[in-house]
């Protein structure tokens, strides 16, 4: 527990970004009160600040401010200020350097070192990982989340024109849009992301029915959760559960949350991970 006041938190976020998601449900879960600022995702005036140029982005201070970029970077970054209180936000944010990296097609990527990784002592790695195998797994998940997860998420909500509209009715509803910014980017941004979802499903190799890769996904992280843990932190969800839960709740309300809660067997711990939230958020 924190004293009051001793970490602000200001999130620079697009809300129905699967990234960012996943940063509010780590936050809520924590019971970490945070400021939101809901970026235009056409102008982006509200990051003009920062070189990087990507959501979410967390400005912390805790005694001095920091800018601290990549979901699963702020995500390490801060519960390992939670749980070591030696070392100040500062040190933690220096052991996770971004590196710059060109792909195949010869575009110039950053990444972080070690962005799974908590960044704590043997007594303190004892205490949150009793069992090496813990955490392994919990790093494991996390990156599973990040590589293959939400890559399921723009071919699914995008997956006919119909649900496009309905999906860009939603970003624009909860977005920051212009009046007729928001016009345009519903119907024009609907029928842009239908074609470049079927670009994504190509790219990730994708089944003719993307369904089926969703239903598939989902089954599989029941699966590893199993049937003898609540979560899979056990007891209480770790940063995996928190990861996967907050990728998976940016569908709400759309048909490809339907169908998933429908034909998989993820509804008993979503709604597991929505009350213990629910429980904790400020």
């Amino acid at each position: 527990q924190l004293p009051d006041g001793s970490l602000q938190l200001t999130l620079y976020q697009y809300k129905t970004c699967p990234f960012c998601s996943k940063v509010r449900a780590f936050l809520d879960y924590h019971g970490l009160p945070y400021e939101i600022v809901e970026v235009n995702p056409i102008m982006r005036k509200e990051i003009k600040f920062s070189s990087y140029r990507k959501v979410p982005i967390l400005l912390a201070n805790a005694g001095s401010p920091l800018q601290l970029n990549d979901s699963s970077v702020i995500i390490s970054a801060i519960k390992t200020y939670l749980i070591s209180k030696r070392k100040s936000l500062e040190e933690i944010v220096s052991f996770y350097p971004p590196m710059k990296t060109v792909s195949e097609k010869g575009k110039e990527t950053l990444e972080y070192g070690n962005k799974y990784w908590l960044m704590l002592d043997e007594k303190e790695t004892k205490r949150i990982y009793p069992v090496k195998e813990v955490r392994v797994e919990e790093m494991k998940w996390r990156k599973w989340a990040d590589d293959w997860l939400v890559h399921l998420i723009s071919p699914n909500v995008y997956r006919t024109p119909r649900e496009a509209l309905a999906s860009f009715d939603y970003i624009v509803r909860e977005g920051k849009f212009g009046t007729m910014e928001g016009f345009f980017a519903k119907y024009m941004g609907a029928l842009a992301m239908f074609f470049i979802s079927k670009r994504l499903k190509k790219k990730h190799n994708l089944q003719d029915n993307v369904r089926e890769d969703l239903y598939e996904a989902v089954n599989e992280w029941v699966k590893a959760v199993g049937k003898h843990r609540l979560f899979m932190g056990g007891s209480q969800p770790n940063l995996a559960d928190l990861a996967v839960y907050g990728v998976l709740r940016v569908m709400e309300g759309l048909e490809a949350f339907d169908d998933m809660m429908v034909n998989t067997k993820i509804q008993p711990w979503y709604q597991r991970m929505e009350e213990v939230i629910q429980k904790t958020e400020f």
